[in-house]
């Protein structure tokens, strides 16, 4: 049976779906590991990410890894998502990075354990810990996943929680603008160099939202100063957002849908955030509409990739970034310090 040093790692897993003439039945599901609880497990396939109870088992275990990207591919691809969203208060323990800001969003508050901390893992791990401590705010660490494995088994030993699995996609800006013709009959993309008020309303509920999904406190009405940062403090950076048309005499507009590009990682990377549309606007294909606008407009830049970050269990996002062109490039879990 599958253990946890198997997360992240690429398994087959034999399943029990029924009976027939009184002989069981079974199928076979070959994925990457995200996810082993008491109760279930999760894989990333290439349909998308299965979810097994673990009742429904019959026998599991890894198998050689498909073709993937190395650990320097994943790092790269780490250091041009940090870059993408820099928290305002950072640290270090020898490579691996410390991050604060106020508590908006995880990425912007985790330490990421890429390459060297400098010191044996039980050690960094207590930094971690007093670090986030002088900050006031309870340690995350986001670990990508198979790169730092060990990682993930320290915090483990320790008692950390977990988040629920976020995949890594990566898709050519080609493949992108190839599955996202022109659509003249949308509302237009507007690309602006900072977001609106509107914008900023609108990311606060979400944020708001997907906190009181995890049991949080959070004011979905309003920002913190940090998360202004966080958005704006990146050299190549737009806010898409798109009104309902036409605009009323009174000067309102009605915001339907809103993304945030930035180009990073050495002007390779354009990273997609906050993809939004509201929910009467939905099933109109604004979603492509708006990926399309920032796609081309990193493009002009000299961008040649993009890439995403996505909660496995997200599926309606997974299914749309699936056919735009996107596949999975590595995972992560964001770990949360036990409560002593």
């Amino acid at each position: 049976m599958l253990g946890r040093r198997d997360v992240g790692q690429r398994v087959v897993v034999r399943r029990i779906i029924g009976d027939a003439a009184d002989r069981p039945r079974y199928t076979d599901a070959l994925g990457e590991l995200v996810e082993l609880t008491e109760t279930h497990l999760t894989l990333v396939t290439r349909d998308g990410p299965l979810r097994v109870p673990l009742a429904e088992v019959h026998r599991a275990k890894r198998v050689p890894p498909a073709r993937r990207p190395g650990a320097a591919a994943v790092v790269e691809l780490e250091r041009a998502a940090d870059e993408a969203w820099p928290a305002p208060v950072r640290g270090r323990l020898g490579d691996w990075l410390l991050r604060a800001a106020e508590g908006w969003t995880g990425r912007a508050n985790s330490a990421l354990p890429v390459g060297d901390p400098d010191r044996p893992l039980p050690e960094a791990i207590d930094a971690i810990r007093r670090w986030y401590a002088e900050q006031g705010q309870p340690a995350l660490v986001n670990v990508p996943l198979p790169l730092a494995t060990p990682v993930g088994v320290a915090l483990d030993d320790q008692g950390w929680g977990r988040r629920p699995p976020v995949l890594v996609q990566t898709a050519p800006l080609a493949t992108i603008l190839a599955a996202t013709p022109e659509r003249p009959d949308l509302p237009a993309v507007e690309l602006a160099t900072t977001p609106s008020a509107g914008w900023l309303a609108l990311v606060a509920k979400r944020k708001g939202r997907q906190a009181s999904e995890r049991g949080e406190e959070a004011d979905g009405s309003a920002l913190p100063a940090a998360a202004y940062h966080v958005l704006t403090a990146v050299d190549q950076v737009r806010f898409a957002h798109v009104y309902a048309e036409p605009a009323p005499p009174d000067g309102g507009r009605e915001l339907l849908a809103i993304a945030r590009g930035t180009v990073t990682g050495q002007g390779r990377w354009l990273g997609l955030t906050l993809l939004e549309v509201v929910p009467a606007a939905r099933r109109r294909g604004l979603a492509r509409h708006v990926v399309r606008a920032l796609a081309l407009w990193a493009a002009q830049q000299g961008a040649t990739d993009a890439f995403l970050q996505v909660e496995e269990h997200n599926e309606a996002a997974v299914t749309l970034y699936r056919r735009l062109g996107f596949t999975t490039h590595h995972t992560y879990q964001t770990r949360t310090e036990p409560s002593d």
